[in-house]
């Protein structure tokens, strides 16, 4: 029953994903958001960071509200930032529409703002100071007959009441606004944040529904569609992929070399090495076209979400089976320890399908927050569950240290499963709480220095796992606890130790092989 489970719950991922990565192309900076009686208050449409060059394209098609609503108040809010802020003036003007408060520029600086009137089909643009100068065009046509007035210096714009046209839809009760902003000088440079605001839904009552469809293209100088905090993620991605692959080399030949007892768990091991290589090669595969192209290909994508979602189940599946002892302390599991397998497992499935919605929906989709707020829940579920089997196992081996004969073995052994629970503690803190605290304290342009980070921590963390659970008999992370109950127990288990160890290495050398009865003595526990 349980393998019929995991069989329907992987073709439903499969599925799903195969879904995604053949419809969906919006995992890019060319992005189209349709959106269809919304009665959302404001919609966060984009966010890029820009270097002098850049272009911010916007083109809203078939724009319609209802009659009753078009003396109302619309429009739209861009913001630029040295950091990434979020959006902190949503938060404290709940009740206010942004682009209403007369306070505005007051409260917030490096704000533009466009104002929807429908009835004279005109754009109002307003900015703060800070904004200045503000190369503001109709359309790429009207940017290019001005290119050489921007390069001279004799054109300065400013959207001090600057306007600009509505023009009719497809329909005679739609309407459609296009415009480019250009980042021309250092002082334009940011990470700038688009957001859509209907000022009647700030009221108790949700009053309005809006449907049109946004494209947005947003690019750096020479044609780069990453943003300027991404430029670097993909020679980042390609150098990590061939840095563990080169590891997992390096793994699989001291497993053949080893005259120590391997173990399939170690074998999972270095298949966990090998598919993070894959994962970050196409990984950095789709942000490479991303960055020439706009956007990603659909086949390329497909194979990085299968990836990863089987990268992901290995790495809990191997977590747990390290930390419920399977081979270095029991070799079978038991049904507690099944259970978890059937929590976790089913759980990495939905965080990755989770991951990948996430990954394919535009960010002012309504489900974009709604499938964010699922993987960070299942994420945080299934990182509390793999931490169980190792208090396990630490509990298990406490006991049978203080009842058994086989003592020094246990508290050896028990010494290394509290590492390991430091070592899984500490990297589940950083990659998913102190990598977010770091995105916000650094500023747009660096804000690659976040993945970095965390795929610098996991090569870590892989590293250390590796070292401390490498097939070895003489490990020196399995030396006796200094806090034993006395020091005779110390001098006593120390020798004991040592004894077994110096045993083992003799007969290893002089035969080439272990004796079994050795190896069950020391690698397990009961």
């Amino acid at each position: 029953m349980s393998r019929v489970r995991s069989s329907t719950v992987f073709v439903l991922a499969f599925v799903v994903l195969t879904f995604l990565a053949s419809v969906a192309q919006v995992a890019a900076r060319i992005h189209t958001l349709p959106i269809h009686n919304d009665d959302r208050r404001f919609i966060a449409l984009s966010t890029f960071g820009f270097y002098p060059g850049g272009l911010l394209e916007v083109e809203i098609r078939d724009f319609y509200l209802p009659p009753n609503s078009l003396q109302e108040t619309h429009g739209l809010l861009l913001e630029k930032s040295i950091f990434d802020e979020g959006n902190p003036y949503i938060d404290s003007l709940e009740e206010i529409c942004p682009i209403e408060s007369p306070n505005l520029f007051e409260a917030r600086k490096n704000l533009a703002v466009f104002r929807f009137n429908f009835p004279k089909k005109l754009v109002t643009i307003n900015c703060s100071d800070s904004m200045e100068p503000f190369y503001l065009f109709k359309n790429m046509d009207d940017l290019k007959n001005h290119q050489n007035d921007i390069e001279d210096d004799t054109i300065t714009r400013r959207c001090v009441n600057t306007t600009l046209p509505i023009l009719n839809g497809t329909r005679p009760d739609n309407f459609n606004i296009k415009f480019i902003v250009y980042m021309k000088t250092k002082s334009n440079e940011g990470l700038y944040n688009l957001y859509y605001h209907n000022c009647p839904n700030y009221a108790m009552m949700p009053k309005s529904k809006q449907s049109f469809t946004v494209t947005i293209r947003e690019s750096n100088a020479n044609g780069n569609y990453l943003s300027a905090g991404d430029m670097p993620l993909p020679s980042l991605y390609f150098s990590m992929s061939i840095i563990y692959f080169i590891t997992g080399v390096l793994w699989i030949y001291f497993l053949y070399r080893s005259t120590y007892p391997v173990y399939k768990i170690h074998y999972l091991m270095a298949l966990l090495v090998f598919l993070k290589a894959a994962t970050l090669f196409f990984h950095g595969l789709n942000f490479h076209f991303i960055q020439v192209k706009g956007q990603h290909i659909a086949t390329w994508a497909f194979v990085y979400y299968a990836i990863h979602l089987l990268k992901g189940s290995v790495l809990f599946i191997t977590i747990v089976l390290i930390g419920t002892g399977m081979t270095f302390v029991k070799h079978v599991l038991s049904d507690k320890d099944k259970n978890i397998f059937m929590i976790v497992i089913p759980l990495q499935v939905l965080a990755n399908i989770a991951y990948a919605i996430i990954q394919e929906s535009e960010e002012g989709d309504m489900q974009h927050n709604a499938w964010l707020d699922l993987f960070l829940l299942v994420d945080f579920m299934c990182c509390a569950a793999i931490l169980f089997p190792i208090l396990w196992s630490i509990r298990h081996l406490q006991e049978a240290s203080q009842t058994d004969g086989k003592a020094a073995i246990n508290l050896r052994k028990l010494k290394l499963f509290q590492q390991f629970y430091v070592m899984l503690v500490s990297y589940i803190y950083f990659t998913r709480i102190l990598i977010y605290m770091l995105r916000m304290t650094v500023p747009f342009h660096l804000l690659w220095l976040n993945e970095f980070s965390r795929e610098t921590a996991t090569f870590i963390f892989f590293v250390m796992t590796g070292y401390k659970f490498r097939p070895t008999i003489a490990n020196p992370y399995f030396q006796v606890a200094s806090d034993v109950d006395d020091d005779d127990t110390d001098i006593v288990i120390s020798h004991f130790g040592s004894g077994v160890n110096n045993r083992s290495r003799k007969k290893a050398n002089s035969t080439g092989e272990i004796a079994e009865d050795e190896i069950m003595l020391v690698e397990s526990s009961s």
